[in-house]
Parts: structure tokens; C-alpha cells; sequence
């Protein structure tokens, strides 16, 4: 059995008074998701996150480690991954997509983002991560 890690984040803002999240869409699956990508040796979780974010939007995040879901599932018959996702607010909003990696990067609001995302593990996040940044005065 062949293991895999991968970090994310749930990337949020406020905007014109509305909770936005930032989605991407994969180039090669089609689907929209969080911003995540494979650890790194030496690479704490949040490290991963922040630099896996950075790397396929182009925003710079605050991530909250309070924050930490994590999902596991298999994308190949002998294949485990697991990935990890925190809540980062974002410190920029100009998105700028990997090139030959996302598609298409969007905020989109909370309420909306369940039409978007494919998995129920995303959309049981999304709701979690709702619940978390409303329950905070400040991240």
C-alpha cells in the first residue's frame, strides 16, 4: 500500500459585508476544490498549506492550525491519501491560477459553494469552516 499526504486550506474573506471561500477548479479532474497539494520533506502541515496555496492561486494566507480536518480516501486501488485542510483568511484577493494546473479560481459565497463542490467530504467542511470562522471575532 503506497501512502500520500497532501495540505490545504478552506481560503476565506469578507467582502462588501459577505464570507466568500476561494475554489479551484482542477485542470485534469474538472472538479472544484480547496487549494491543497503534496507535502514537502521537512515541510510542516501548515507550511505545506500556505506554499500549496500560494503556488496555485497566487494569494498569501493567514492559516488558522486550530482549525484541522482531514480526509482520507483512495485514488487508486493501492493507494491511501490522506489530506489535511486548515482555515486560512486571505491577505490578498487578486487570484492568479497555476498555469497547466487550475482551470478556473473563484469566490464564491459560502451559501453557494455546495452547488460547486462535487464531494460530500468538501461540502461537510465548508459548513464546519462556516461554523468556525462565524464563531471567531477575528482570525
Amino acid at each position: 500500500m503506497m501512502y500520500e499526504k497532501s495540505c490545504g486550506a478552506v481560503v476565506y474573506r469578507r467582502h462588501h459585508g459577505n464570507l466568500e471561500i476561494l475554489l479551484i477548479k482542477h485542470i485534469h479532474s474538472g472538479h472544484w476544490s480547496f487549494p491543497k497539494g503534496h507535502t514537502e520533506e521537512g515541510e510542516s502541515e501548515t507550511e505545506t498549506a500556505t506554499r500549496e496555496i500560494k503556488e496555485e492561486t497566487g494569494i498569501d494566507v493567514l492559516i488558522d492550525p486550530t482549525f484541522r480536518e482531514t480526509v482520507t480516501y483512495f485514488p487508486k486501488k493501492d493507494t491511501q491519501k490522506v489530506v489535511v485542510y486548515f482555515l486560512a483568511r486571505a491577505k490578498s484577493y487578486d487570484v492568479i491560477p497555476a498555469e497547466g494546473e487550475i482551470a478556473e479560481a473563484r469566490w464564491v459565497d459560502f451559501g453557494y459553494a455546495a452547488n460547486l463542490l462535487l464531494y460530500e467530504n468538501d461540502r461537510t467542511i465548508v459548513t464546519k469552516a462556516k461554523t468556525a470562522i462565524t464563531g471567531k471575532t477575528r482570525i
